[in-house]
């Protein structure tokens, strides 16, 4: 079920009045992207002939969050991976990734997954919504509501994936996403 409406359902059912909802939508619609979210996601996007030290400054994961007064999307400063540290300082990027989410609040990702199929290996990116269940229902409204403003910003994702909470935000779960039983191993870990 999406999330719009297990959130729009309950309100309705517990007798608050639909005008509450529609409007909350309707104010979280004009919600902007900041053009350095949409930077990264193309730096992101186009792998360039680099050099290794720039191969090192590419980012592996990058979080977004709106602004103070939620109206933009911006990049949550302090919530990136880079290529560089993964190895070097991060063993398990994608354990790390899943750390870096807030467990109280909601938030959009960028994560460049690295998997393997019985044929090859295939980096491609995936576009998330992390929702928890313990977030305050004002911010899931809001982070649903506003997905499509920064969706259309990143043209090409092939894989999009909600998680509301921890246990969907598992090596299985995203092999699954990424090509079901095709998938052999994530981020270097078999599935």
């Amino acid at each position: 079920m999406l999330l719009a409406n297990r959130i729009c359902l309950p309100l309705l059912l517990s007798g608050y009045p639909l005008v509450l909802s529609l409007a909350m939508l309707l104010w979280a619609s004009g919600v902007q992207v900041a053009d350095e979210v949409c930077r990264i996601f193309y730096d992101m996007k186009v792998r360039k002939c680099s050099t290794p030290e720039e191969i090192k400054k590419r980012k592996k994961a990058v979080i977004f969050c709106l602004s103070a007064d939620k109206k933009c999307i911006v990049v949550e400063e302090g919530k990136e991976i880079l290529v560089g540290d993964v190895g070097v300082t991060i063993t398990d990027p994608f354990k790390h990734f899943v750390g870096m989410l807030p467990e109280k609040d909601c938030r959009y990702a960028l994560y460049d997954a690295s998997f393997e199929t019985k044929e090859s290996r295939k980096e491609e990116l995936m576009f998330f919504l992390w929702a928890p269940e313990q977030a305050p229902l004002k911010s899931k409204m809001i982070y649903a509501s506003s997905k499509d403003a920064i969706k259309k910003k990143f043209p090409g994702i092939k894989h999009e994936y909600q998680a509301n909470g921890p246990e969907d935000l598992n090596r299985t779960s995203i092999a699954e996403k990424l090509g079901g039983s095709l998938i052999v191993a994530f981020e270097g870990s078999p599935v």
